[in-house]
This record gives C-alpha cells, sequence and structure tokens, in this order.
C-alpha cells in the first residue's frame, strides 16, 4: 500500500457486500463469492444503456465494444500479462480448458506426452486426458498420501523430451496448497514443454502475477473472485501463436481473443469485471484512483491480512478435535489459503454439512471435483469431506459460530 492509502475496516468492507447483510454466513466461496454493489451496479446499468452487439458503426455499439476491450486490458493487468500476452475470457474456467485441449489436439502428435497433476480439479485433468484417443501418453503426477503433496523428486522423474504439456493446480480446491508455479514451470520449460496452470483456488486469495511465474497458460473463475460468472485464460503470446484457435475459418489466427472466443462473450459480465477495479482501489485504501498493478497487489495484501487470522483460528481449533483429520497443511501461513477441508471418523460429511445449514452457515461437502485427489488420499469420494472455504470479507464471530456449531456435532 502507498504511505497515503487508508486500509478500509471489515465493517467498510463488508458494506461493499449488500449479500453480508443477511443472517447467513458464507463459507462456500471457494465455490463461488460475493459480488460488491458496484459490480452489480455496472451490470445492471450496461444492461439498460449499452445492450447491443459490439463492432457497428453507431454510438451505443462503440460504448459496448469499449467496455468489452477496456474488460480484456484490465483481466491481463489484474493477472500481470500486460505486454507477455493476452487474455480470452468464456462462461467456465472448466470450458476454457477443454477449448484450449481441443486446439492442443490439433497440434499434437502420437507419442506425445502430457503431465497432469494428481491434486487438480477434474476441469484440469479430464480434457487432457481425452487426448489419449489419437495417441498422446498421459503421465500422472501423483499425490504421497503421508505429505499429502505431489513431490518435485517424482515431477522430474516424469518430463523428459516427449513432454509437451504439463497440467497442474496452482491451488488445490480441498487441500488449500499454494504450489511453486515458478518452479514447475522452470522445470517444464527446460524439457521445452508448456504449462497450464489452474489458478481458479489461488486467486481469490492473493495476487495473480503470470509474468513473474513464466507461465504459458493460466485460468481463473471471475465469479470466484468476487466477479461476474465469467471465467479468464491468459495465454503467453508464443503459446497463443502455435495454436489456430475454435472460431471460424475467415477470422484470422491473429485476431486475438476474438479467434478463440466463440460466438458471444458475456458483454454484461464484462461490465461487471471492468467495475472490478473500483473496488479493487477501495480495498486498496486508493478509491477513485486509476487502477494500476500496484493497485492489485495491495488489494490482495489487505484481504489476506483478513483472511490469515481466520484460516489460524479454524485450523488451531480443527487440530485439537479428536477423531478429525484436516485434508492438506494443518497450519496456516503463506504456504496456504483459506480453503480447509476435514474428516471425521465417526460423524458423516452429510452430517457436519446438515448442522451448519440448520445454523445458518452455508458451506459444502464432497469430492468439490478433485474426484482423483479424494481416491488418492483415500477418501471416498462420495461423501468426500467437509470443506470450509473462507474470503476476507468473512469476520472473527463467523468462525466462532461455526466452531459452535462443531462443537455440538463432533463432542
Amino acid at each position: 500500500m502507498s504511505p497515503a492509502a487508508t486500509r478500509p475496516t471489515l465493517d467498510q468492507i463488508r458494506s461493499q457486500f449488500p449479500a453480508l447483510a443477511s443472517s447467513t454466513v458464507f463459507f462456500e466461496n471457494a465455490g463461488g463469492s460475493q459480488v460488491p454493489q458496484v459490480v452489480a451496479d455496472a451490470i445492471r446499468d450496461y444492461l439498460l444503456d449499452s445492450y447491443v452487439n459490439l463492432g457497428a458503426g453507431y454510438a451505443e455499439s462503440r460504448r459496448a465494444t469499449q467496455t468489452v476491450d477496456e474488460a480484456h486490458d484490465f483481466v491481463n493487468l489484474f493477472m500481470n500479462g500486460t505486454g507477455t500476452g493476452k487474455v480470452i475470457l468464456g462462461s467456465s474456467s472448466s470450458g476454457l480448458i477443454r477449448m484450449l485441449a481441443d486446439c492442443y489436439a490439433e497440434v499434437l502428435q502420437p507419442g506425445d506426452e502430457i503431465v497432469i497433476g494428481q491434486s487438480g480439479h477434474e476441469a484440469n485433468i479430464g480434457p487432457w486426458v481425452r487426448l489419449e484417443r489419437m495417441g498422446v501418453r498421459v503421465r500422472f503426477w501423483n499425490l504421497d498420501r503421508t505429505t499429502q503433496s505431489q513431490p518435485i523428486c517424482e515431477l522430474e522423474e516424469l518430463l523428459n523430451e516427449r513432454t509437451k504439456i504439463v497440467a497442474f493446480v496452482h491451488v488445490s480446491n480441498l487441500l488449500g496448497e499454494v504450489v511453486d508455479v515458478a518452479d514447475i514451470a522452470r522445470r517444464a520449460h527446460h524439457v521445452g514443454a508448456r504449462v497450464v496452470v489452474d489458478g481458479v483456488a489461488y486467486a481469490p486469495h492473493h495476487a495473480i502475477d503470470v509474468a513473474a511465474w513464466d507461465v504459458d497458460w493460466y485460468v481463473y473463475s471471475t465469479y470466484k473472485v468476487f466477479g461476474p460468472h465469467m471465467a479468464a485464460l491468459y495465454g503467453r503470446a508464443d503459446a497463443i501463436a502455435e495454436l489456430t484457435g475454435p472460431n471460424h475459418f475467415f477470422i484470422p489466427c491473429d485476431y486475438v481473443p476474438g479467434k478463440f472466443e466463440l460466438g458471444c462473450i458475456s458483454h454484461e459480465g464484462c461490465a461487471g469485471l471492468l467495475a472490478l477495479g473500483d473496488y479493487l482501489a477501495f480495498l486498496a485504501g486508493t478509491p477513485g484512483q486509476p487502477v494500476t498493478r500496484e493497485t492489485v497487489t495491495a488489494a490482495f495484501e489487505v484481504a489476506a491480512s483478513y483472511e490469515r487470522p481466520l484460516q489460524a483460528r479454524l485450523l488451531d481449533y480443527l487440530s485439537r478435535q479428536p477423531g478429525v483429520r484436516i485434508v492438506g497443511p494443518a497450519h496456516g501461513g503463506p504456504e496456504r489459503v483459506a480453503t480447509i477441508s476435514f474428516v471425521h471418523d465417526r460423524v458423516s460429511p452429510p452430517e457436519i454439512s446438515a448442522a451448519c445449514d440448520a445454523a445458518g452457515i452455508g458451506m459444502r461437502h464432497g469430492h468439490m471435483y478433485a474426484y482423483r485427489l479424494c481416491e488418492g488420499l483415500g477418501i471416498a469420494p462420495d461423501p468426500g469431506v467437509i470443506r470450509v472455504s473462507m474470503a476476507h470479507y468473512n469476520t472473527p464471530d463467523e468462525v466462532e459460530r461455526l466452531i459452535a456449531v462443531l462443537d455440538g456435532v463432533l463432542g
């Protein structure tokens, strides 16, 4: 934060989110965050004032086109990809990765290899596994059940001159552990492979920095980062240039992102994405000022400062409960985010979820689409785990409400 910046209080932060005025405790943020007023207002205003198609020669269309173009530029700034690549927008991270895998199906050859991290969401596993049908070999970078992490030494054993893609998750949406993306990318690039990083569970908690990590592709879901129900895929310029893109044959290959955005993306969603910059400026303590890269990093520093005590308190409580197994790191700090999963040796996840629901606490149990991860951990995907996923707008009192419920159901 700059010397002139003023960190907003938690009450001031919560006042930006109309949904937080309800009595519900929102602890399912990894499935979708709440939206600040400024984002909702921008979507409404676009629908009422600029709801036309792009690229026509009249004023409303020019205004709509500018909104969509500026949204792409903002998300690229948000990911720190300005000058190194482009951002492709879509309806979901799952859809964008599937599209990307389909593009690679046109350039990969039989005998090429893809390394996939077992701890990932199925969105960044299934589309690559499908390429086995064309003779591509898929090799899994498996989890160590004892450490609950993927050993880097095992990745090294999988990489070779035939490796073309390494697909992995920045933060597992069950484990909450932050992995060293830059180190993995460096090792993959050493053998000439591209890296495809699922940053969905990382993006709500820390600033994305695709330039510093030197990634080829990085995807996140904007609706899990206080925005509209969309997703964004960053592609480094040289990685994009290798692919044709799925759009119509008469659209030039160098027309990016249009070559990768079939049909119309959500124009009103783009208006909401662009307005998120105003909220980040507020969070960074510089409301009303232009959004810069420093704004983004300062905003997430503030967000992390509010999240750290929440995860520390809940992890400390869970670590002292008989019969509880924390899935992922059992301690807080920069190596994990405030997404905390656990199982109990006697009380089932559905029972715990039901008790929380009765107390007005919104959360989730299941495999969270990390089906293969659950299997690797020896956890039945159904019913899976209990997951508590917190955001910077949650409060210590809400954590205590949850702990009171858990005391009753686990005792």
